[in-house]
């Protein structure tokens, strides 16, 4: 029997087939980890394993599921993630997971030439990484520019909308689009899921939000992702479903428009 997505993954991410994509954003899907006290990284940034084995094959599944999947700068200096399918089951022999396209959002390019995306790239084991970047023309950025690029990065600049030095989530989304992403897995960290979430109160963009919920404390030293939800801000979303997966507890809600 061949390997497949489990069933809460079809039953929420495979309204995606039948969905217009919308022309100035991919569909986008939110999804993380979290501590029952609502953590999701240790002090300073710390990576944490909250998720268990289960949950994490649950989480590669569904990177299989997208086109793209996105990362903060921060996620990527502090965890130096792979964003691959390495713990899913092989296919039968000819087929081959479909892998997401690794985006990383860095404004001043400080993605280490070294990490393990562009290792992985390089070895024929992940996919070309994208870096998006607000446009510099000063000779540290030039430089750093030139070193991602002679790494296999493909860096990508945003010259509009900048707001104190940061790019915004529609911009983002928007120069996706056009690079023919159609379907966007978030991922984290802290600061891209707070600004994601904060769509909720105005123009949503979250199609879909998956949050995995470890039975674990980690405590006040722990990072949460920092916004308020407001209930009159969230009506944009419907849960649908509540999976126990291992030891953890896996929550889906989907926009109302899908419904």
């Amino acid at each position: 029997m061949t390997p497949s997505p489990p069933e809460l993954l079809t039953s929420v991410l495979g309204r995606y087939d039948t969905l217009p994509v919308p022309a100035d954003r991919p569909l986008v899907t939110l999804t993380f980890a979290q501590s029952i006290d609502a953590k999701i990284a240790g002090q300073h940034g710390k990576q944490l394993i909250l998720s268990g084995k289960e949950s994490m094959i649950l989480t590669h599944w569904m990177r299989t599921m997208h086109d793209a999947i996105l990362v903060g700068i921060g996620t990527a200096l502090n965890d130096d993630p792979q964003l691959n399918a390495r713990h899913l089951p092989p296919l039968p022999e000819g087929q081959r997971h479909n892998l997401p396209r690794p985006i990383v959002i860095d404004s001043r390019l400080r993605l280490p030439p070294t990490c393990k995306l562009l290792n992985n790239y390089r070895s024929g084991r992940g996919r070309r990484p994208w870096v998006i970047c607000v446009t510099a023309d000063d000779v540290e950025w030039r430089n750093r520019r030139e070193m991602l690029e002679k790494a296999g990065a493909r860096v990508i600049q945003i010259p509009i909308a900048i707001h104190d030095n940061q790019l915004t989530i529609h911009d983002i989304l928007y120069v996706l689009r056009q690079h023919g992403i159609r379907t966007l897995m978030v991922e984290g960290g802290a600061r891209i899921i707070a600004s994601f979430a904060s769509s909720l109160a105005g123009n949503s963009v979250i199609n879909s939000l998956i949050i995995t919920v470890a039975p674990a404390l980690v405590g006040t030293e722990g990072v949460a992702y920092g916004i308020p939800l407001q209930s009159d801000t969230i009506h944009c979303l419907e849960h649908v479903r509540t999976d126990v997966v291992g030891k953890d507890t896996v929550v889906a809600f989907t926009s109302r428009a899908l419904t």
